[in-house]
């Protein structure tokens, strides 16, 4: 099997440009993400017995996502102290791409809970999609006992290292939380967009395809999915893929900025320009 080695600065701008091309029209992803671990919910409070049913955060419109950043903001508002509250606070403000606040919250958090584990890992993840990986790095190594090893802690850390440019530490630390939790969708998940953000795309969809099985798995492992086959030019199959998660319009909204964006920026040459260079 061919080794394959730490993506470039250019290779990776091209591929997570490729993910802004077909996640951002949606209005619900922004760029290569990496799931949520832990129990935090990613479900928005509710408003009505017709929403009991609801979309998780992840599977919501831009204006469904504003209206429960505004619903959760009330309840944090009301009860800054509450775990709950301020981890479903954070991860939709998070969705929303409103970083620094999502930060700003999970400190306020972490401080009011300061051992728990949930806490610390969303924590982690807060300052990591704020751009400050050692500090997040820090956070999640602290919180991991290795005595009764947390899978939620090592697929954080794992994402943060990948981050951070190295792949095959991040990877063995997703195993490891597979050997915890056989099977877990969103670790699962992380596999795969590292094998994205390394240009190994069949591993890539061989992982997020394995994700989309488990019953826990959501919108964005699907639409990494077909963001993954897209990529790979299998554009009708992209296309159903996505339909699965998004209305028949926005799929095929999504698939066709794919297409021209990577027609534009002649993306697959430069990729396999540089894979000559190499």
């Amino acid at each position: 099997m061919r080794k394959i080695s730490p993506i470039s600065s250019s290779r990776k701008a091209l591929l997570v440009a490729a993910s802004i091309a077909a996640l951002g029209i949606t209005g619900c992803a922004n760029k290569v993400s990496y799931e949520t671990t832990g129990s935090i919910s990613r479900t928005a409070p509710q408003q009505s017995v017709q929403q009991q049913s609801a979309k998780t955060v992840a599977e919501m419109s831009s204006g469904e996502l504003r209206n429960a950043v505004d619903a959760y903001g009330r309840q944090y508002e009301a009860n800054p102290q509450s775990k709950q509250v301020g981890l479903s606070y954070s991860a939709a403000l998070q969705m929303a791409g409103r970083n620094e606040q999502s930060l700003a919250v999970m400190r306020q958090i972490a401080i009011a809970h300061p051992k728990d584990r949930d806490v610390l890992a969303a924590y982690g993840k807060a300052l990591a999609a704020a751009g400050e990986l050692p500090k997040a790095l820090d956070t999640i190594r602290r919180a991991q006992t290795p005595d009764y090893p947390d899978w939620r802690l090592y697929s954080a850390e794992g994402a943060i290292l990948d981050q951070m440019g190295k792949p095959e530490e991040a990877r063995a630390l997703f195993q490891k939380a597979l050997v915890l939790k056989p099977n877990e969708a969103t670790v699962l998940s992380n596999l795969g967009m590292s094998y994205l953000l390394a240009d190994n795309l069949p591993a890539a969809e061989r992982y997020l395809r394995a994700a989309l099985q488990q019953p826990d798995s959501d919108a964005r492992i699907r639409q990494n999915l077909a963001l993954v086959i897209g990529l790979q030019g299998r554009f009708e199959e992209a296309e159903k893929v996505a339909a699965g998660a998004l209305s028949p319009d926005e799929a095929k909204g999504n698939v066709a900025f794919l297409r021209e964006m990577l027609a534009q920026n002649n993306t697959w040459s430069k990729l396999k320009e540089e894979e000559q260079e190499g």
